[in-house]
């Protein structure tokens, strides 16, 4: 299972994080065929967003045929692979460079020091 979150600050609307949070956990197989998924009001409740809003992401998916919603029991992920492109991974990984230098910059860090650090902890392993 996958943990949901939201980036409030990021300009993407709620339902497309949902859809490319679960799209990346299937692709990555954190989430597997058949898995369960928390059902709408559960992950709107933890996500403290508005039901609607889950049940959008959960229906574009079941449309492309990523999910199977079963009345009465769940929602669940579909046998069917997904692959994302290397476009929609450019943008990605992009949007979370933009983040990570906004971040840093608001604590002062400027983007020279964020790459010596990136580069010290891919060839040290380092985590500080």
């Amino acid at each position: 299972m996958i943990e949901f979150g939201l980036d409030v600050k990021s300009g993407v609307p709620f339902h497309r994080q949902i859809v490319d949070q679960i799209k990346y956990g299937i692709a990555s197989e954190r989430l597997l065929g058949g898995e369960q998924l928390p059902t709408v009001r559960e992950l709107a409740v933890q996500l403290q967003i508005n039901p609607n809003t889950v049940r959008k992401a959960y229906c574009e998916l079941e449309i492309l045929g990523i999910l199977n919603t079963q009345q009465g029991t769940g929602t669940f992920v579909g046998n069917r692979e997904v692959e994302i492109d290397k476009t929609e991974k450019e943008q990605m990984l992009k949007q979370i460079c933009d983040e990570l230098v906004a971040r840093g910059n608001q604590y002062g860090f400027t983007l020279k020091e964020i790459v010596i650090h990136l580069n010290r902890r891919s060839t040290d392993g380092s985590e500080d």
